[in-house]
């Protein structure tokens, strides 16, 4: 059974209306390093729980393309974490990314999250087994406890699924086209 770790991490630094956020994830399977991105973007607020996002995406893995990027995030009505972003990379690609999650107390401290995530792209890639139209989902639920507001350790169950042309490429190539995860980690604030 193949083992495998995920990561990811996203902050900010700046004020209420104007910050610059950082958001890198990663992927590492076997000892190799299957996916690594960092995004580094420039925000300013322009409604009281939304921010519009304009900078850069650069792809470590499984090669290098950097991509200019633009977006929104905040929340949306019934208290949907909004995250979409619109990506077009140095080669003429475009992609686009919506992600959503939603907070459910549970107890004062136990938090459950779940969250969706969808990859759109607007052609092939094949150098990345990528089919045109949605490309691939995630699902999951993440279960926090906070301990403080500022510090909550969470184990996550998700289960993600390629899409389309890119499932059938993934096929093709002889690749698994969904894979289940657990992850454990620790969300802080400072």
């Amino acid at each position: 059974m193949p083992r495998a770790m995920a990561a990811s991490g996203a902050g900010w630094i700046g004020g209420d209306v104007e910050r610059v956020w950082l958001r890198s994830t990663g992927k590492i399977a076997d000892s190799e390093v299957e996916k690594a991105e960092l995004q580094l973007l420039y925000g300013w607020n322009v409604h009281p729980f939304w921010d519009v996002l304009i900078g850069v995406r650069q792809d470590l893995e499984p090669d290098s393309k950097t991509w200019a990027a633009a977006g929104v995030t905040g929340l949306a009505p019934y208290f949907l974490e909004t995250d979409a972003t619109a990506f077009l990379s140095t080669d003429g690609d475009a992609a686009l990314r919506l992600e959503q999650s939603l907070d459910i107390p549970v107890t004062q401290k136990l938090i459950a999250e779940p969250h969706v995530e969808l990859n759109a792209y607007a052609q092939d890639i094949p150098e990345r087994g990528i089919g045109a139209g949605i490309s691939d989902v995630e699902l999951g639920l993440k279960l926090r406890y906070e301990i403080t507001r500022k510090f909550a350790p969470y184990a996550a169950l998700t289960w993600e699924r390629a899409l389309g042309e890119t499932a059938s490429r993934a096929r093709a190539a002889g690749e698994s086209v969904e894979e289940t995860a657990v992850r454990i980690g620790i969300r802080v604030w400072f």
